[in-house]
């Protein structure tokens, strides 16, 4: 399997980021041989399996055809590896006469703080931060929810990534733990970064604002990102550890502005709420943790974050979602044991979690809404009631 994992990270080195087309190629090159790896550290064949669970939104379709994800459903928990692909996904369920459970990314980052917390129950708050996504929750329940804030342009990780290929960082662990260690070297408060959308007083979030600060800061100081930070002068590496401490101060005083609202109107509509979950792959980040620890002990809560190999994209957290759903009955049928060739997939590249809470209505012109899917809990709610 080693060999994979570098073959992804040589790729996101190679294009600064997740380039989907090379990303789908690579992934369908391995996915046979990991899926039976998978099986085999289980001491499990498709026949010991109850049920498949798949994630099916949101994100780029190239992605999501690609990602999928075996769990075993039954009174303990047995999770296989992480693989590649809803048309897997779907053959293995049709021919072994399995449950398929469709997942909601985001949904998965959340719950799977359940898995490491026992003692995090409903309703709950969550902060979902990741390359793609960021994400402010109230989990009233399994499949219920509510969106105090979103991202209305770039999120989080994608400006820690672009951040760190601009000042010339090592992409192969992604652009978030490059700035965060970079940072220790600098002086948090030598650029004057602006803090994003504080004139909007609702939970959403902007960071492209932010990336061209930093972009104009690099040109400004005439970093030239050609040249590695290994091989930068003390000066040049002084200057761009300056940078990289004073974006994530911003960055996070940002996440910390919004949590801080949100938390607010939470309490109002739950005030048995005791826990804040930080997930995502941005929630691996120490610094993060530690700021938003402080804020959450300020408004009496609890921060729950899972381990930081939970935090970011994994097959683990896809399976313990389709357990907590399989567990009340929601799955759908084995699916045939062969797609016809123009079989439209169910994936759902805009699909929100909740409905958004009506205090938390962007102002923004930028946000986003033409073909959204229906939410989850829209789609759950409607189901109830049949």
């Amino acid at each position: 399997m080693q060999g994979k994992i570098i073959l992804i990270c040589d790729l996101l080195v190679k294009y600064g980021g997740v380039a989907p087309k090379m990303a789908e190629e690579a992934h369908s090159q391995v996915i046979d041989q990991v899926v039976q790896e998978a099986l085999d550290k289980a001491y499990m064949t498709e026949k010991d399996l109850t049920a498949v669970a798949v994630s099916i939104g949101p994100g780029l379709s190239l992605c999501l055809r690609e990602k999928f994800l075996l769990s075993v459903t039954h009174s303990s928990v047995h999770v296989l590896h992480n693989a590649v692909g809803v048309q897997k996904a779907r053959r293995i369920a049709g021919g072994f006469n399995l449950p398929i459970i469709g997942i909601h990314h985001m949904e998965a980052h959340a719950l799977v703080a359940r898995l490491i917390e026992k003692d995090l129950q409903f309703p709950f708050m969550a902060l979902l931060i990741s390359g793609g996504h960021n994400l402010l929750i109230l989990a009233r329940d399994l499949g219920q929810y509510i969106q105090l804030g979103t991202t209305i342009d770039d999120a989080i990780g994608e400006a820690y990534d672009k951040s760190a290929k601009w000042l010339g960082l090592d992409l192969s662990r992604s652009g978030g733990p490059a700035i965060e260690e970079l940072a220790r070297e600098g002086n948090a408060k030598s650029v004057n970064f602006s803090i994003p959308m504080r004139q909007h007083k609702d939970c959403n979030f902007s960071y492209a604002g932010l990336k061209t600060q930093v972009r104009l800061a690099i040109e400004s100081k005439k970093i030239d990102a050609k040249i590695p930070i290994s091989s930068a002068s003390y000066e040049d590496r002084l200057s761009r550890a300056d940078i990289a401490a004073s974006f994530q101060r911003i960055a996070v005083l940002h996440l910390e502005e919004r949590c801080e609202r949100a938390i607010e109107w939470a309490l109002k509509m739950e005030p048995s709420i005791k826990h804040l979950v930080v997930s995502g792959g941005v929630a691996s980040n120490q610094y993060v943790r530690a700021r938003l620890d402080t804020v959450v002990k300020k408004n009496g809560l609890q921060l729950v974050c899972p381990p930081p190999w939970l935090c970011t994209d994994n097959g683990v957290m896809v399976a313990w979602t389709g357990i907590e759903h399989f567990r009340v009955g929601r799955y759908d049928p084995p699916p045939p044991a062969e797609d016809p060739e123009d079989y439209q997939y169910d994936i759902r590249p805009r699909w929100p979690l909740g409905e958004e809470y009506a205090e938390g209505r962007s102002e923004a012109r930028s946000v986003r809404t033409a073909r959204i899917h229906p939410s989850l809990t829209s789609l759950i709610q409607a189901s109830l009631q049949q």
